[in-house]
């Protein structure tokens, strides 16, 4: 909807739909009755007397507001929907083409493997900055099968991705509650308390180690911070694709983490070294010598062999803490 037309909206209406119009107007000392009077009407009647108190002029104001809703509309315009990434293929380090076109869906899950240094990250990247043969790979990425707006790709407003990356450091001297709240507060969401206390209770499902709300983020250890990035990235983020680099050596519930984020919709690609992680995708590309190698789709019959993966795996974990423990020691 253009601006024109949304002065001519009910305030009621308004207000319902577009909640940060009201911070707008308290942010100037104003306060806007819930009521049937247009936005047009209710600017024609203010007093010029009391906007010169608050240092604005009438005109003024109309500009701010009309730069305000076009920033916060175009915001909401970034929310529109991914049906479908594309990678189309470019070259490894030695020039040979990768020869591939590779469409993802949100609810994907795609494990990237490969040694290190074999480029995982590369991929990673390049869908991130939305690649159209300018990056070393020649690679090149569509949005819903078409080449994507400049905004995907310039634009700080408009992530295509939101990436979780092997290491993370915070600086700000906040509590996780106080960190979570100020992100939903910025993306100015509806019931903001509501979603913090989502993120931290998911969080802390999440983490080996739980932490309480009042806890510094300083002192989150590297596994309670990526369990708090994710539920966020899960629950607050519009980013309709997350890349996350090496998850398992978060420390954290990583099948709970994946779930978390498909039940989102989103596109999941995931850099990992991982086995039990690597089957848990629905397609599995091998990164060899800069390029993707192969792609491979999980089948039924690896599917069965990762519950005795997992079965295996959680009897070790348990035995790992036994002897962090000195559960075991003590036996002996």
């Amino acid at each position: 909807m253009h601006y024109h037309d949304l002065l001519l909206q009910p305030l009621k209406q308004l207000l319902a739909d577009y909640p940060w119009l009201e911070d707008f107007f308290s942010s100037f000392g104003l306060r806007l009755q819930v009521e049937e009077q247009p936005l047009q009407q209710y600017l024609d009647q203010l007093d010029p007397d009391q906007l010169l108190d608050l240092g604005i002029s009438q005109e003024q104001l109309q500009q701010s507001l009309h730069d305000f809703m076009a920033g916060m509309l175009a915001l909401d315009e970034a929310a529109e929907k991914v049906e479908s990434l594309t990678i189309i293929g470019g070259f490894d380090k030695t020039g040979t083409a990768e020869q591939l076109e590779l469409t993802l869906k949100p609810g994907e899950v795609i494990c990237i493997v490969g040694p290190t240094g074999s480029g995982k990250s590369r991929l990673l990247a390049d869908i991130e900055w939305v690649a159209q043969g300018d990056t070393p790979t020649k690679r090149k990425v569509l949005i819903n099968g078409t080449v994507p707006d400049n905004k995907w790709r310039f634009s700080t407003e408009h992530k295509l991705v939101a990436q979780l990356s092997q290491n993370m450091n915070f600086v700000m001297d906040l509590t996780a509650e106080e960190f979570v709240r100020m992100h939903a507060e910025s993306r100015l969401v509806p019931d903001p308390e509501e979603k913090v206390a989502r993120i931290l209770e998911q969080a802390n499902q999440l983490a080996g180690e739980q932490f309480k709300p009042d806890t510094p983020v300083t002192s989150l250890s590297g596994g309670q911070s990526r369990a708090l990035m994710i539920a966020d990235m899960a629950i607050l983020s519009k980013s309709p694709i997350v890349l996350i680099d090496e998850i398992e050596n978060a420390g954290i519930d990583r099948k709970k983490a994946l779930e978390l984020l498909v039940k989102q919709e989103k596109i999941i690609l995931m850099a990992t070294h991982d086995p039990i992680l690597a089957l848990m995708g629905d397609k599995r590309l091998v990164i060899k010598n800069g390029g993707i190698a192969k792609i491979i789709a999980s089948s039924d019959a690896e599917r069965k062999n990762l519950s005795r993966l997992e079965e295996l795996d959680n009897t070790l974990l348990a035995l790992r803490n036994r002897i962090r423990f000195g559960e075991i020691l003590e036996e002996l």
